[in-house]
């Protein structure tokens, strides 16, 4: 016979405490969210070959303190810095809100910090009069977001403070191959797409469709890997192909 104790504690639980159960749990999820990592999926082409369209990444919050930007919902907040601020290093693929509409999260690799002067001459990289070395590294396919594509030089940029990751470079004088000089101000950065030829980056004013300069304060995280990707070309082939366009290859890497 079962004991008193027993039968109480075989009783269904109350809704009032599965309501405060379900409510932990998506306090916990929205908490980690917030404050841990957050997925992303890349729609363009301007991050290759680093990051290829169809690419689900995760970026760390906590690399760069927190702010507005890092909520998991968008809401208008007074602008008071970010709590365990840090500055981005060369080199960081970050996520940030799109200056010009801070609903849309964009990812780009920080080159210049505050105080450096950048500019771009005949397609290279200059920051502060030192020009970021380039090596040739056979060619790639730069994808665009229908599926199709066309050849890119591939090329390994190392920048002056030794951090090396692959460019495409589609053509020999692109419209965005020679910037004037610019010093990055106070609170700012300037970022670049991988792929120079087709990025919208801190080389483009926000009121073109670019970044501009950067506001640290619309950072959400770093780009630390890929945890999942699919080949959107695949989308024209019929349906029982498409499990064929996983790229497991790229499933649980490194963002360089």
């Amino acid at each position: 016979m079962s004991s008193a104790k027993e039968i109480a504690a075989a009783k269904p639980t109350s809704w009032r405490s599965q309501a405060a159960q379900l409510a932990a749990i998506v306090a916990v999820v929205f908490l980690a969210k917030g404050a841990i990592a957050e997925p992303f999926y890349v729609p363009s082409g301007s991050m290759e070959p680093t990051l290829l369209i169809g690419d689900a990444l995760v970026a760390s919050k906590f690399p760069y303190g927190y702010g507005a930007a890092s909520l998991p919902i968008q809401i208008t907040l007074p602008e008071t810095g970010r709590l365990f601020g840090e500055t981005p290093k060369r080199g960081d693929v970050v996520v940030f809100r799109w200056p010009g509409d801070r609903s849309q999260a964009w990812v780009k690799r920080v080159v210049g910090l505050p105080g450096d002067r950048i500019q771009m001459r005949q397609g290279q990289l200059f920051i502060n009069d030192h020009p970021a070395a380039l090596k040739p590294d056979g060619t790639g396919f730069a994808e665009d977001d229908r599926g199709g594509g066309e050849e890119a030089y591939r090329y390994i940029e190392t920048l002056p403070n030794g951090i090396s990751h692959a460019i495409f470079k589609m053509r020999d004088n692109g419209r965005l191959d020679n910037t004037p000089e610019v010093t990055v101000p106070s609170g700012k950065l300037f970022v670049l797409g991988d792929n120079r030829d087709n990025s919208a980056d801190s080389r483009v004013a926000v009121r073109d469709g670019g970044v501009g300069l950067l506001p640290i304060d619309n950072l959400i995280g770093r780009a630390d890997a890929v945890v999942g990707s699919w080949d959107i070309g695949i989308r024209s082939q019929p349906v029982w192909t498409w499990l064929s366009g996983f790229r497991l290859a790229r499933f649980f890497t490194s963002v360089q």
